[in-house]
C-alpha cells in the first residue's frame, strides 16, 4: 500500500433549499465576489437566492465565464476583485466555474504572472481568497477538491493547478438545482465522474480492498443511475445519487494509498483545446482507446473490473478484457455520447497536432508508471479514430 496524507477542510452542506445556509457561512462583514457562467444561473433563480442569502454584505457580481474557463477572462474578475478590495468569492456554477474560481482565488494576491503557477502545476500558490460554492453542475468534483483546469486561449494551453489553499470553505449541493439542466450537460456529468473513478482505479492492483470496492461502487451506481438522469427529470434521489457520486469520485478519497494514471484527461485536455470538444465527450473518446492499448499494461484490473462492474465472468482473458471495454464505450454511447474522433469531425491528420501540444505542455510521460509516452498517446488517438 502507497503512503498517503488526505486533509480536505470542505464542508459540505447537502439538500434541498440549502442555499440560504450560506448567510451563517460568509464572514458578515465580507465583500463577496458571485462569479458564474451563462444566463441560466439567473434565469432559474439560482443567483437571485445566492444575494437573498448574503443579505446586506456589499457584493459583487462578475460573468460570463466559460464551460473551459480562460485565463483571459478570469483575469478580468482578478482585476475587479483588486480595485474594489473585495475579500471572499462565491462560485455558482458546475466545475468550469468553480475552477475558475480557484483560480482568480490563487491570482489575486499573487506576485508575479499568474500563468506561473499554471505551468508549476500550483507549486508557488501560497495562498488564496476564500471562497465558497453552489454547485448546479455535477460532474467535475471540483467543489470537494483542490484542483482546477484552465485554458490560455493565446496558446491554446489547457493545463492544471493544485493547491491545498484553492479548497473550497464549503460547497452547498441541493440536487434540485439539476432539475433545469439540458440532457447534453448530464449526460458529460455521468461520462465525467465515470472517468474521474477510472484514472484512479483501474491502474494496477496494491492490495487496496477498501479504495477498490469504493470505486467499485461509484461505477456500478453511474451505471445504474445513467439512464434515469436523462429519463427522469425531476428524480430527487436520482439526482442526489449523481450529485454525491460526482463529488466523491474526485474528492481524494478513492485515490488515498493507490496508484493513479490520468492519461485519458491529459489527452483530452489537449482536444477540448485544439477543437473545442465537451470536456466530457473527450474523455469518452480517448478511454475505451487507452484501455485497449493498454490493455496489457493493466490487465490484472481489466479482468477485475469486467467481473466486479459489469458482471463478466465466461470467456477467456483477452474475451472478457475485450468485452469490459466494448461494455463501457456502449454505456457512454448510451448516455448520449459519441465515443470516436470521427464523430467529432476529427481525421488521422489532426493527430500530430494533438501530440505536438502534448510534447509542448511536457505530457511526455503520463500514466501510473509514467510510460505513456508521446507514440503511445500516438496510438491511442489512432485507436480513437
Amino acid at each position: 500500500m502507497l503512503n498517503f496524507d488526505l486533509h480536505n477542510p470542505t464542508r459540505i452542506i447537502f439538500g434541498a433549499e440549502t442555499v440560504a445556509r450560506i448567510d451563517e457561512l460568509v464572514p458578515s462583514n465580507a465583500r463577496v465576489l458571485i462569479l458564474y457562467g451563462g444566463d441560466s444561473a439567473r434565469r432559474t433563480g439560482t443567483l437571485d437566492e445566492v444575494q437573498a442569502a448574503l443579505g446586506k454584505r456589499t457584493v459583487f457580481e462578475f460573468g460570463g465565464i466559460e464551460p473551459n474557463p480562460s485565463y483571459e477572462t478570469l483575469m478580468k474578475a482578478v482585476e475587479l476583485i483588486r480595485k474594489e478590495k473585495l475579500d471572499f468569492l462565491m462560485a455558482v456554477g458546475g466545475g468550469s466555474v468553480i475552477d475558475g474560481t480557484k483560480f482568480v482565488a490563487a491570482a489575486v494576491g499573487y506576485e508575479g504572472e499568474p500563468w506561473e503557477f499554471m505551468e508549476n502545476h500550483g507549486a508557488t500558490v501560497r495562498h488564496a481568497i476564500p471562497f465558497g460554492t453552489v454547485l448546479t453542475l455535477p460532474a467535475t468534483g471540483s467543489e470537494m477538491n483542490r484542483g482546477s483546469v484552465i485554458t490560455k486561449k493565446a496558446t491554446q494551453a489547457k493545463l492544471v493547478f493544485a493547491s491545498p489553499h484553492v479548497y473550497p470553505r464549503f460547497s452547498v449541493l441541493d440536487p434540485t438545482k439539476t432539475y433545469t439542466l439540458p440532457p447534453q450537460q448530464l449526460a458529460n456529468g455521468v461520462v465525467d465522474a465515470f472517468t474521474h473513478v477510472m484514472e484512479q482505479y483501474l491502474t494496477y492492483p496494491v492490495d487496496a480492498k477498501v479504495q477498490d470496492r469504493f470505486a467499485e461502487g461509484l461505477l456500478q451506481t453511474l451505471v445504474e443511475i445513467g439512464p434515469q438522469v436523462l429519463a427522469e427529470k425531476t428524480n430527487y434521489d436520482v439526482r442526489a445519487n449523481l450529485m454525491w457520486t460526482a463529488t466523491l469520485a474526485l474528492n481524494g478519497l478513492i485515490a488515498a494509498g493507490v496508484p493513479e494514471d490520468w492519461s485519458t484527461h491529459m489527452i483530452g485536455h489537449e482536444l477540448t483545446a485544439l477543437h473545442d470538444i465537451d470536456h466530457a465527450r473527450t474523455l469518452a473518446i480517448v478511454l475505451p482507446a487507452n484501455l485497449q492499448v493498454r490493455r496489457e499494461a493493466k490487465r490484472a484490473k481489466l479482468l477485475q473490473y469486467a467481473e466486479r462492474v459489469w458482471n463478466i465472468h465466461n470467456g477467456s482473458e483477452d474475451e472478457r478484457i475485450d468485452a469490459a471495454i466494448a461494455r463501457t464505450r456502449t454505456f457512454f454511447e448510451s448516455m448520449g455520447v459519441p465515443t470516436r474522433l470521427g464523430d467529432y469531425g476529427i481525421a488521422a491528420r489532426h493527430i500530430e497536432r494533438v501530440i505536438e501540444q502534448l510534447d509542448a505542455h511536457g505530457m511526455t510521460m503520463l500514466g501510473e508508471r509514467q510510460d505513456v509516452t508521446l507514440e503511445v498517446s500516438r496510438k491511442v488517438l489512432e485507436a480513437a479514430l
